[in-house]
């Protein structure tokens, strides 16, 4: 085993060696891509949205370490099945412990997978601009409360 992968639990490393939900959708409702400048890392993660908000399908493609690929792998995972709502309460906190955990520096990997999936749900909601309303709503309303 070489010194890179004695980094990492053997989530990640499953979820690099086997990953979940990689390639495009030819017919996604939103995508996002983010980068670091600083390591060389890209994501792009496509979302399929169906009429009631919730994310039937999830796909990545990432240019990047093993975390990196880890990360999209999990982060779509996560977010598949849930609710626009419930898909922007992601957090990297929430990628990194799906994972088992990340090794400090490559944390930055979460960062932007949870970056990745914002920004494909902020295309979505700028192409539907009437479920943006009800998304604006439903967190008023949510406030409200509080």
């Amino acid at each position: 085993m070489s010194e890179e992968n004695s980094l990492y639990n053997p989530i990640v490393m499953d979820h690099f060696l086997n990953p979940r939900n990689m390639g495009d959708l030819d017919d996604a409702d939103g995508i996002g891509e983010v980068g670091a400048a600083a390591c060389g890392d890209i994501m792009k993660i496509s979302l399929k949205i169906d009429d009631n908000g919730r994310i039937s399908d999830a796909k990545f493609k990432t240019f990047g370490c093993g975390s990196a690929i880890a990360s999209s792998s999990m982060a779509t995972e996560l977010v598949k099945g849930k609710t626009i709502e419930e898909a922007l309460q992601l957090s990297n906190k929430n990628v990194v412990d799906a994972l088992g955990g990340l090794p400090p520096v490559k944390i930055h990997c979460s960062v932007l997978a949870e970056e990745a999936i914002k920004a494909a749900l902020d295309d979505y909601l700028k192409r539907h601009p009437e479920m943006a309303s009800r998304v604006a709503a439903a967190e008023a309303a949510k406030e409200k409360k509080a």
